[in-house]
């Protein structure tokens, strides 16, 4: 048990993080839902913020209770790629990135990349070690006849 407790608790504090902000899009959509999505450029807010949400919760569920943890972590990598890539890229740039705009933060370039992305890269790389840990499930199906 001593050996797993420090992927249990990365799996609990990522559960958590991402169970939680996939109900805030859903509890507060104007400013964490479809109204911060288009805000930041991204096109048809009101279907990608409830579907944002809604792999969040479900992520955040899966990795939290260990279900199919890998893959939810591969999943919940897709979206925080996408995020750091949307919000935290034109920050590190110190311009937009085409349609995304430009957050209006204290510091741009890698020192205010690093501040801002913060708990976005914590996340991704706790989920690379979820899925590191995990590994995938999803289409490893034992056939009958391979027994066991």
């Amino acid at each position: 048990m001593r050996r797993k407790l420090p992927m249990v608790l990365v799996r609990i504090i990522v559960g958590l993080v991402f169970l939680v902000e996939g109900t805030l899009k859903f509890m507060l959509p104007g400013e964490l839902g479809a109204g911060r999505f288009a805000a930041i450029g991204l096109p048809y807010p009101h279907i990608l913020a409830p579907l944002v949400g809604g792999i969040e919760i479900v992520g955040g569920a899966a990795v939290l209770l260990s279900l199919l943890a890998g893959d939810a972590a591969l999943l919940l990598l897709c979206v925080i790629v996408t995020a750091l890539i949307i919000t935290k890229v034109p920050i590190l740039l110190g311009q937009p990135l085409g349609q995304f705009a430009l957050p209006k933060v204290a510091h741009y370039g890698w020192l205010g990349f690093l501040h801002e992305a913060r708990t976005d890269l914590c996340m991704f790389f706790c989920l690379v070690a979820i899925l590191i840990d995990s590994g995938l499930q999803i289409g490893r199906r034992r056939r009958w006849y391979q027994g066991g």
